[in-house]
């Protein structure tokens, strides 16, 4: 599907807690996602650049040393091999996340 409208997308569960809807590219992939409250990652890193923007809710980022709250319509940008992870609060957070596709996927 080449359009998404973000308010009627249909999103299934991926992992406990997070809801998404991926679009699946040669090189890209596109994923809206719905995390629920009081969700954590600690901490990650892969070898490709990861970007997104939040469109509703609250989530705690951090991206090496730096940690930030972001909110709607705040962006981020994750380089590649740098450690990151987040943390939801007491209310669900959507998102729409990209990153270029693994070798071997």
């Amino acid at each position: 599907m080449a359009f998404w409208n973000l308010d009627a997308l249909k999103l299934e569960e991926f992992r406990p807690g997070i809801m998404g809807h991926a679009e699946i590219g040669k090189n890209l992939i596109m994923v809206c996602m719905e995390i629920g409250p009081v969700k954590q990652d600690s901490g990650h890193e892969h070898p490709f650049d990861q970007c997104g923007i939040v469109i509703e809710g609250e989530i705690e980022i951090f991206i090496g040393e730096e940690r930030r709250l972001l909110r709607s319509n705040e962006c981020y940008f994750i380089p590649s091999g740098v450690r990151h992870g987040w943390k939801t609060f007491d209310k669900p957070v959507k998102m729409l996340d990209i990153s270029l596709k693994q070798t071997g996927e």
